[in-house]
């Protein structure tokens, strides 16, 4: 079978497409005839031996895929050849057929696309579990989304809504708010791009903190980091939860003062090991997601797709920040 494969750490352009033997099913496991994976941050970070895991080489990126359940190991019960299923096995996605455990698999609903499975559970499952059990978003809150266009960005917009918040959206450009306000944002503002001094960063304060109402925020999630983490941190009110999500912009230092000046909470969101350390709650939000898909009170945006053989386009269209929604790559076996 075909597999993309990562044999040296850099960028996409290292990647390469060369075929490997088939896997199978060991007990507890199932085989996945792959059809779709989400292409996520986290794949541009693994590669390049920058994430938070560390596979041995080589191997493939692709955090998770949707497809068809080709063969089931011994002892599997509840999950049978030709379910149309959704996985996230962390890495090793991007190739025509992976093995997984049984026990994480998640069945597609009926209607749901291979593409839309396969850009659901990690930017939706990040941004639930953020926003319901971090966060504790309640209805009425302010929710402030910086990089409001992206995917956990864009998946946070639609699930502060469905949870009754009123959401604020914020972006590097107007066509990325506007994409945000096409998702049920409230308001939207346009940052700036690049650094910022000092005198950028407390314009941009104000400029989040008048958008955001007269007290400011309730709830921050901030996808981006670096310069954009200390303006959004004085825009928030009293109490605030300060959720940190990601760094494409790089780690922020935040200054703790203000932390204690407003009473505000800063908290981390690690949503893969949250679903490891706790299986049943992230089986519980799952269920959840599900059934707001069901409702069609979210759904994922996909703004390209890409064959296979040009997966490192898919990952390096995703480093550059360009892309709205989600990224797909397409599994012809």
């Amino acid at each position: 079978m075909r597999a993309v494969l990562s044999k040296t750490p850099g960028g996409p352009e290292t990647l390469v497409v060369e075929d490997v033997l088939d896997p199978t099913p060991m007990k507890g496991e199932v085989v996945i005839e792959v059809k779709a994976v989400g292409i996520n941050f986290p794949d541009t970070l693994i590669i390049e031996d920058k994430y938070q895991f560390k596979p041995a080489r080589p191997f493939s990126p692709g955090a998770e895929i949707a497809g068809v359940v080709e063969a089931v190991g011994e002892g599997v019960k509840g999950v049978f050849k030709g379910d149309r299923v959704i996985a996230v096995p962390g890495w090793g996605g991007l190739v025509e057929r992976i093995a997984v455990p049984a026990a994480s698999v998640v069945k597609m609903p009926d209607g749901m696309s291979f593409e839309e499975g396969a850009a659901l559970i990690m930017t939706y499952g990040t941004s639930y579990y953020a926003l319901k059990d971090r966060a504790k978003l309640q209805p009425g809150e302010t929710l402030l989304v910086l990089g409001a266009a992206g995917g956990v960005g864009a998946a946070a917009v639609e699930l502060g809504k469905a949870m009754g918040a009123h959401v604020v959206a914020a972006a590097s450009t107007n066509d990325k708010v506007e994409f945000a306000l096409e998702l049920g944002a409230d308001n939207g503002l346009i940052y700036p791009s690049g650094p910022m001094d000092k005198a950028a960063q407390k314009a941009l304060s104000g400029e989040l903190k008048l958008a955001s109402g007269r007290d400011g925020a309730d709830v921050v999630y901030d996808a981006v980091g670096g310069d954009y983490a200390e303006p959004a941190l004085r825009a928030m009110d009293w109490c605030g939860r300060y959720l940190v999500v990601g760094f494409p912009a790089g780690i922020p230092a935040l200054p703790l003062n203000l932390t204690l000046l407003k009473s505000v909470a800063v908290i981390g969101v690690f949503w893969g090991a949250a679903v490891m350390r706790d299986p049943a709650a992230h089986a519980a939000n799952m269920a959840d997601l599900m059934r707001l898909w069901a409702e069609k009170k979210i759904r994922p945006r996909i703004s390209r797709t890409f064959p296979l053989e040009r997966a490192h386009e898919a990952i390096q269209a995703l480093g550059d920040r360009t892309a709205m929604g989600k990224i797909v790559v397409t599994v012809e076996s």
